[in-house]
This record gives C-alpha cells, structure tokens and sequence, in this order.
C-alpha cells in the first residue's frame, strides 16, 4: 500500500524546502558578508531571523494552520525581508559611526552611545514604513477568501507574524548589540 495524489507531491516539495532553504540562507551570508566585510555585522543582521521565525510561528499557531510548502515559502520570504530590515538598521549605526570618527579623534562611550542612538532614530520612520506596507499588503490575502486564499492564507501569515517581532527586535535589540560590539572594540 503506497499514499499518492497530493500527499506524494507535499512529500517531494518538503524535500525540496530542505535543501532550497539552507541555500537561501547560505547565499544570504555570503551577500551579507560581501557587503559588510565583518562576521559580526553579518552575525548581528542573522540574528533578527529567529524572532521573525518566532513570530512567524505564533501566528501559525494562533491561526491554527500547520506548517505546509506554502508556508515555508512564506517563511523564506520573511527570511529575506527581515535580512533587508536588519540591513538598513546596520548600514545608518555605521555611518553614524563614521561621522562620529571623522568628528572626533578619540570618541567616548557617551559619543558612541549618541551616534548609535542617532543612527537607529534615523531608521525608524524607514522601517515602520516598509513594516507598515508589508503588513498592509498582506492582510487582505491573509484575510480573504476565494480560489487560492487557502494556499495564500499560509504564505501570508508567517510574514505577517515575523515582521511584527522583526520590527521590535530591529529597533530595540540591534542598537543596543551594535553599541556593545562597538563599545568593546572602543574600549580596547
């Protein structure tokens, strides 16, 4: 006795997602490291991937949907906007930074604390934006129904649930690790 039909096809497309996703995320790094020429910077923009993931999961769990191919793409999807949004919050702390090095020849925490804090406020409306229109974008599809809406229901709500947390995480966590990697490297 052997399953077939949709279930055959679910079994091959989790197959694929195993292998599509570390890819995804390998190439992720590289781009990242490529960019930023720093472990760390990469390291602190990986780590708003598991609280979008987590987020992602709650409202999986709150909606009652299992975790399907489609919600993994939903996932992926979150994966690269959470990246983008840890992205934009490194590069304006860094260029921050690079003012306040050009400004001063021997910075104090205080200035480091005030061009981080700089930085991040600088990040804020940007990023409330692309979280805002993201959410707005996909509320209708999360919410909706018709042909398809179940299949898009699951691509949605990851998103949905991941960019919320990313959002806190982002504003809130990423300035303060920032602050204490360069702080450390201040004080040395």
């Amino acid at each position: 006795m052997s399953w077939s039909g949709q279930y055959e096809y679910m079994q091959r497309a989790a197959q694929r997602l195993q292998i599509v996703v570390p890819a995804a995320i390998a190439i992720i790094v590289l781009l990242l490291f490529l960019n930023f020429r720093s472990l760390v910077s990469v390291a602190i923009i990986l780590g708003t991937l598991p609280l979008a993931l987590v987020g992602g999961y709650w409202l999986l769990y709150l909606l009652g949907y299992n975790l399907s191919v489609a919600a993994g793409a939903g996932f992926i999807a979150l994966a690269g906007v959470a990246v983008e949004i840890g992205v934009l919050m490194i590069v304006y702390l860094d260029q921050a930074l690079g003012r306040l090095q050009a400004d001063r020849e021997q910075p104090t925490l205080q200035d480091l604390q005030h061009a981080v804090t700089e930085g991040a406020v600088l990040r804020i409306r940007p990023i409330m934006m692309t979280v805002s229109a993201t959410i707005a974008g996909l509320l209708p599809i999360m919410l909706g129904s018709g042909t398809g809406s179940e299949v898009m229901r699951r691509i949605a709500a990851p998103m949905v649930g991941g960019m919320v947390t990313v959002t806190v995480l982002t504003l809130l966590v990423v300035p303060v690790v920032y602050f204490l990697w360069r702080a450390r490297a201040l004080r040395a």
